[in-house]
């Protein structure tokens, strides 16, 4: 049978990245699959991508417009889910890559969603809260054609937050009239959100971290870390490695980089961060350069800022014995290359970050049936299901001699594959 490879004219072949990265990791996986490997192609294209305009007046009365995006990548395993990005380098390449990992994730993890991701390239700060309700209102109105609890289920991620989900669930339920909780995810506990989801990702990292530590037997006790990005995942990511015994040698964000090697006061870090908004003037680390920065000797370098970030060039350089990945694609496929050669273990985002998504399926669950579980409960049932995950692609990874990264979209990609082929094609 001959299949047609029509190209993606949607692209800026000028900017490969980071979708190249996501289609190169797709073809490393095809020897491992089979008869699947028919179906292929099916991940290396989105099922849907939606372009909108969004048009708002701003404070001073004047109209601007923004460019927004919703990409369903896959929906073979159910419905779409996916977070909601508001930053200045959002473009339709990075949002169809993004999906596109969600799908993996979500697969990988045994959820039963496909891959979604949405954004918006502006950049938060510049706005005030006015603004904000007032593109997140218009956005969520614009793709309320393609989103729903059982079609598509949008979520925060980098520059969005409970208040843009909430503000989301109601532009929606406002336009189909009636409380549709289930459309989003990552909501204020008072409209339907989840116990436990704000730290869910962080806390998922650390279980991730530990896992593959008690298997390469570099404990977290006593070990070395390094967090590259310290909002929402990383912050909580190391926060927990504190708690567990672990050392915080040093910390990155937008603003600043910081080490300090008799340890940093992650707490003090975090109310640092919570008053002024970056980690630039915190007392209790020492500036170094962003060089310095990413050859410090550690046991465990957790990247939990932006796609892209872990280069070659930093890959030769990294002087870890783990990296945890904390962001999206934080890794290039080549940068991968170089790890595996330097013996460097890499947990994958598509295991290491999907703590966030797993309790929004918690969310989602507990808005469907309007029974709400306790914090606790939560988090042993994100234990449970990311501990089993782990175990699964581990013994993948080992059994095929692969990365577990490969075995994790082994995994994932026989479950979505297979799932396209039951369903077969319509008409």
């Amino acid at each position: 049978m001959t299949t047609t490879h029509a190209s993606l004219s949607y692209l800026d072949p000028a900017r490969p990245e980071p979708w190249a990265s996501f289609i190169e990791q797709i073809d490393r996986v095809a020897p491992h699959l089979g008869k699947l490997s028919h179906w292929l192609e099916t991940l290396k294209r989105p099922k849907r991508v939606l372009i909108v305009d969004v048009p708002i007046v701003r404070d001073d009365g004047s109209i601007a417009h923004y460019e927004g995006y919703r990409v369903q990548h896959n929906l073979s395993r159910g419905p779409g889910k996916g977070g909601v990005r508001f930053h200045p380098a959002v473009s339709l390449n990075e949002v169809m890559a993004l999906s596109g990992w969600m799908t993996i994730k979500n697969a990988a993890l045994g959820l039963p969603f496909g891959g979604a991701k949405g954004g918006i390239r502006i950049d938060p700060r510049a706005f005030s809260a006015a603004e904000l309700e007032r593109i997140t209102r218009r956005y969520t109105s614009e793709i309320g054609i393609v989103i729903g609890p059982d079609k598509d289920i949008p979520a925060p991620d980098v520059g969005t937050s409970e208040q843009t989900m909430a503000w989301m669930m109601d532009t929606y339920s406002v336009n189909v009239g009636h409380t549709a909780s289930g459309v989003v995810t990552g909501k204020p506990v008072a409209l339907g959100g989840s116990l436990g989801r704000q730290e869910a990702t962080g806390r998922g990292v650390f279980i991730a971290a530990r896992e593959a530590g008690l298997r390469m037997n570099v404990p977290v006790t006593g070990a070395r870390v390094v967090v590259q990005g310290f909002g929402n995942v990383g912050g909580v990511a190391a926060r927990i490695f504190r708690e567990n015994g672990a050392k915080v040698i040093a910390l990155q964000d937008a603003e600043a980089t910081l080490a300090n090697p008799a340890g940093i006061d992650i707490p003090a870090a975090l109310a640092h961060v919570a008053a002024n908004g970056s980690l630039a003037g915190f007392d209790g680390a020492q500036p170094v350069s962003e060089d310095s920065f990413w050859r410090i000797d550690c046991e465990y370098f957790v990247p939990a800022a932006l796609e892209g970030r872990v280069t070659p060039a930093r890959a030769r350089g990294l002087r870890t014995k783990i990296l945890v990945e904390g962001a999206n694609g934080p890794t290039t496929p080549a940068a991968d290359d170089i790890l595996r050669d330097r013996f460097i273990l890499v947990i994958p985002d598509v295991l290491a970050n999907a703590g966030g998504v797993t309790v929004s399926y918690f969310e989602w669950v507990q808005d469907f049936s309007s029974f709400f579980w306790t914090e606790d409960e939560i988090n042993a049932r994100l234990e449970s299901i990311m501990v089993k995950a782990f175990d699964a692609i581990w013994r993948m990874a080992q059994e095929r001699k692969v990365s577990i990264r490969t075995a994790a979209f082994i995994i994932a990609c026989q479950r979505v594959l297979a799932a396209r082929e039951q369903r077969g094609l319509y008409p």
